[in-house]
């Protein structure tokens, strides 16, 4: 089935209950009864009332894929076909690993948080965007998949498109039933107050993934593109992420190039989980200021999972004016060095437990009604 590019409607709806589950028959004087209507669906409700498509894709099964000796046969075809170093694109995968989602629609995870990335143009200084371009880019792989079992999302096709935007957190719901729309841009039938977002998959070999989220009212911007490059190293399976993103500050003219961590699939034979690891730079080239942040991956003996560090310079500096630390999949701290202070002052860390639900995009339709329906893109 053609993912993303062929949109799937769903009209689920609640049944109502029959107000009379009786009728009388005059000619005997008695109750015959009808068959009893089918039982209201509880479907998963997004903060605004509509039906929460990314919950009716989760499932139980999706965390519980236990051990893989479990699959004993399937994992030894499978190891029989690789060899240490080789590139795993073309090797073919069986379906108990992979997600229920395009590798697509995994980067529109980065903006799970938009409130985190809309308040980079709120910030008064140069430092204090810096520090906030941060926090947004710690914060986007918070909301990957919340399963301690590593899965992988499937291989996009050429050319295929996923499209989806998101509410600003704090909107009064009101406002969303009738918007005018932007009429261009990611997706055009989103307002000026929604942060938009699009990704496509411009090159099969090598897979490149490009995509693109924009904010028109607060006039901020973000473009990247990412190769996979997927290795198997023996008891784990590594993913180098190979690519640049840029956040464009339109009102400012500030842009923050950044690269991304590499993924790895752990303990492939026998309960898979996943870790990032790797260094990337957060830079602006306008202001001087530059982030360097490292995601440590977990040692052999001892040590923890998932530790990120950062620390960020102003110029030439060679002592940082922010650090921060913690977990990426919990919960991070960051103190400005000079007052000790925690970022934003008096905030004890930063905890992300809540992503908003993203709203998955039908094609283009300018006779739509002006309310947003929830469309699923599988």
């Amino acid at each position: 089935m053609l993912r993303a590019l062929t949109s799937r409607r769903w009209s689920l709806r609640r049944d109502s209950v029959s107000e009379s589950a009786s009728r009388t028959c005059g000619a005997e004087g008695a109750s015959e009864q009808e068959p009893s209507s089918p039982a209201a669906v509880d479907l998963p409700r997004t903060r605004d009332g509509e039906i929460d498509y990314d919950a009716l894709y989760e499932d139980d099964s999706d965390s519980d894929l236990g051990s893989m000796e479990n699959h004993g046969s399937v994992v030894t075809h499978l190891l029989s076909q690789v060899k240490i170093g080789m590139d795993l694109t073309k090797v073919v995968l069986p379906t108990f690993i992979l997600e229920r989602r395009s590798l697509l629609e995994m980067y529109a995870d980065s903006f799970a948080h938009p409130d985190q990335f809309i308040k980079i143009v709120d910030q008064p200084t140069p430092r204090d965007r810096m520090v906030q371009v941060v926090r947004w880019y710690l914060s986007s792989y918070h909301a990957g998949r919340k399963s301690q079992v590593a899965k992988k999302p499937y291989n996009p096709i050429l050319g295929e498109v996923f499209r989806c935007h998101w509410d600003q957190e704090g909107e009064p719901l009101e406002n969303n039933t009738c918007k005018q729309e932007v009429g261009d841009g990611p997706v055009p039938w989103c307002s000026p107050d929604q942060l938009s977002f699009v990704a496509e998959q411009v090159s099969h070999h090598p897979p490149i993934s490009a995509f693109y989220a924009e904010h028109v009212n607060k006039r901020i911007q973000f473009d990247a593109w990412v190769w996979t490059k997927s290795k198997f190293l023996g008891l784990s399976i590594g993913v180098h992420n190979i690519g640049r993103g840029l956040v464009t500050l339109l009102d400012v003219g500030e842009e923050y190039s950044l690269t991304f961590p590499n993924g790895y699939g752990r303990s492939i034979l026998t309960v898979p989980w996943i870790e990032l690891g790797g260094s990337v730079c957060i830079e602006c080239i306008q202001t001087g200021h530059k982030a360097n942040v490292e995601f440590l991956t977990k040692p052999f003996y001892g040590g923890k999972k998932h530790r990120v560090t950062c620390e960020i310079f102003a110029g030439n500096d060679k002592k940082p004016y922010y650090a921060a630390q913690g977990e990426w999949n919990t919960r991070m701290e960051g103190r400005w060095t000079e007052s000790g202070l925690f970022s934003p002052k008096g905030e004890e860390g930063w905890e992300y437990n809540t992503p908003l639900n993203k709203r998955t995009e039908p094609p283009s339709d300018t006779t739509a009604p002006c309310k947003a329906t929830e469309v699923e893109t599988r």
